[in-house]
């Protein structure tokens, strides 16, 4: 390669890995456009991908190395940086919700929002864990705030308020880890550096509905042959995105069938429709057949029909209804009759559906080269992603020695990095360890856990913070936060050394070195100090006698006067159908629900749905008093 000059800083080169080939693209800014310099097809020579995703990492790797080849042999460039993007099959959202209790009223800056929006996106990230057997990593992608709250009073911005309490609700989104290791590793095989990553549906909707046409409600569906990727845009913004899992190749298994061809034939066949007239095959029988364009369109029509059905149930269930216009890319867009299938199934006109390619020009020009095509819509977008500028990630970023993966366009600042990478809130403030509640002789104790050693932000090897903003080069050095210590205690730590007398735990009688469990009841039966009888002093002795005086009588041995070892009265209760006894409180004062919640089992630290208060099977708030003998139920909704 010691022939070839070295990529240029601005020079962009995008890779497009799809479920049937390997598009590369290659250019340059130039102006408010890209100029495209050159542009590689090469298809599988058989299935590496499934769905969008990476299944032959080694395969993928060959190809994309052949393309890459040619072009620097063309371009007399050597290819190292190159940008991708990630199918739309693979996202995964999920509402989260977090909540941040201050010490006191204090006012709401960036760095703490920047704290609450974080444990709402990996509140939200944990929900998802949920139903999984292992843990799988989630890479963020990116997240919307639904909803802020202070002091319980719904906001739109907090920063600049004062309070004591705030919440956050949002929608976050988020590529499992597999999806994005498989694409960098692919990448390393073939010899190339990860400069960024994008999703497909974002990418595609930039080169086929620039910016200046998003005040319109519009929609691009780029239909692969794995995926049906989905993305809608209105007032300026995309605003959401989705996928159908009918593609392109339900079209080619269809051929497959009817005429007993191998897959790469069915392609051919599919393919030839646009030509018409008879197409000529060979059959996995080895005999030579031929059909008409009009036989073949026929026995296609049902895939079609359930390929325009879904794109419409998606597009409408997104968007709340039809967009203004459509635009269909990618080689299933080709299909002869979809437009109007699309159309009519979301009660559009059909001049409202279009196939995407005119108005590549506003982004993207080449000298030489045809861009219209509609599956250049994905390759192309990648590029004028990048090479524009509308992502952000176009640079590279360091973090703890790698390239940082980066997938969200706008001002990425460290916590972002973070988030996208992986990391956690857990990761980022580290967690105090868990509280022990008790009670004791019929005192709520709550017993601190240890606090979390903070985590180390640095930025080119100074002190940064979660809100520091991350700039194109930087180097960060992040050290994960370490939780701090759950309380502990023995029955004997709790008591002090100098207690003298008996114990109960949870109404059974206990040595001094039980280990408490949250929610423990302790009562003392304290042993009085011994109570001293004075000995009595001897009289006088009486005046010399012959007979011996007898000893003055010894003093009374000391009387120790022991308390009744009769335990106090108790509240005698059900808690989800288990007895529990607690001891009255002082003063007679009564217990209410939220009393005995540190009872129930639940972690209310990390709870993911709504609480149901039960009393004697009627719900209850939790300034409900209890009575003796009630039945309380405590459970998620």
């Amino acid at each position: 390669m010691a022939e070839y000059k070295a990529q240029e800083k601005d020079l962009v080169y995008a890779l497009d890995i799809g479920t049937r080939s390997v598009v590369g693209v290659v250019g340059k800014p130039v102006g408010d456009r890209l100029k495209v310099l050159d542009l590689e097809v090469a298809e599988h020579g058989k299935r590496a991908m499934m769905d969008g995703q990476i299944d032959d990492i080694r395969q993928v790797a060959e190809l994309a190395r052949s393309v890459t080849a040619k072009l620097e042999e063309r371009l007399g460039v050597q290819l190292e940086r190159v940008c991708v993007a990630a199918a739309g099959r693979a996202l995964r959202t999920q509402r989260g919700t977090f909540t941040l209790e201050l010490p006191s009223e204090q006012t709401i800056d960036a760095d703490l929002i920047g704290r609450l929006e974080a444990g709402a996106v990996s509140a939200a990230e944990e929900a998802l864990q949920v139903n999984e057997e292992n843990r799988r990593q989630l890479f963020l992608v990116g997240y919307t705030v639904a909803q802020y709250r202070l002091d319980n009073y719904p906001l739109s911005n907090l920063q600049f308020h004062s309070g004591k309490r705030v919440e956050a609700d949002v929608v976050a989104t988020f590529l499992p880890g597999e999806v994005v290791e498989s694409l960098y590793a692919a990448m390393r095989a073939a010899g190339l550096q990860v400069a960024s990553m994008t999703l497909e549906p974002i990418a595609a909707m930039n080169a086929a509905i620039p910016a200046e046409l998003r005040l319109l409600n519009l929609a691009l569906v780029d239909i692969g042959a794995g995926t049906t990727d989905i993305a809608l845009c209105k007032d300026g913004s995309v605003v959401g995105y989705t996928m159908a899992t009918v593609a392109g190749d339900e079209i080619t298994e269809a051929i497959m069938r009817t005429y007993l061809v191998d897959f790469k034939t069915a392609e051919q066949v599919k393919r030839s429709l646009g030509e018409g007239g008879d197409i000529r095959y060979r059959n996995i029988l080895g005999m030579e057949e031929t059909v008409t364009a009009q036989e073949v369109t026929a026995i296609i029509q049902e895939p079609m029909d359930r390929l325009a059905e879904a794109i419409a149930q998606q597009v409408a269930e997104v968007n709340g209804g039809a967009p203004s216009a459509l635009f269909l890319a990618g080689g299933g867009s080709k299909l002869a009759g979809l437009q109007e299938r699309v159309a009519r199934n979301l009660g559009m006109d059909e001049k409202r559906v279009a196939i995407a390619g005119n108005n590549y020009a506003l982004s993207a020009f080449s000298d030489g080269l045809e861009l219209e095509n509609p599956e250049y819509a994905t390759p192309l977008g990648i590029a004028i992603s990048a090479g524009l500028g509308l992502l952000n990630d176009s640079y590279v970023v360091i973090l703890n020695g790698q390239t940082a993966k980066l997938f969200r366009s706008g001002v990425l600042t460290l916590q972002d990095i973070l988030l996208m990478n992986g990391y956690n809130y857990g990761d980022m403030m580290g967690r105090t360890g868990k509280s022990l509640n008790l009670t004791l002789d019929g005192k709520h104790l709550v017993l601190r856990g240890e606090p979390a050693a903070p985590a180390v932000l640095r930025i080119n090897g100074k002190e940064a913070t979660l809100s520091s903003v991350v700039n194109a080069g930087d180097q960060i050095q992040f050290v994960p936060a370490k939780n701090g210590a759950s309380a502990t205690r023995t029955l004997g730590e709790l008591l002090g050394s100098g207690f003298s007398g008996r114990a109960l735990v949870n109404n059974t009688e206990s040595p001094m070195d039980t280990v408490l469990n949250q929610g423990d009841v302790i009562l003392t039966l304290r042993q009085a100090a011994p109570v001293q009888t004075p000995a009595l002093r001897p009289a006088p002795a009486p005046a010399p006698v012959q007979e011996p005086v007898p000893a003055p009588a010894p003093a009374p041995a000391a009387v120790t006067v022991r308390p009744l070892a009769s335990p106090p009265r108790m509240l005698q209760i059900y808690l989800n159908k288990s007895p529990l006894a607690l001891p009255l409180k002082e003063n007679g004062a009564p217990y209410y629900l939220m009393d005995l919640l540190q009872y129930s089992g639940l972690d209310f630290d990390k709870l993911d749905r709504p609480v149901r208060l039960e009393v004697n099977g009627v719900e209850r708030g939790f300034q409900h008093e209890i009575k003796n003998q009630d039945s309380i139920t405590i459970s998620l909704v």
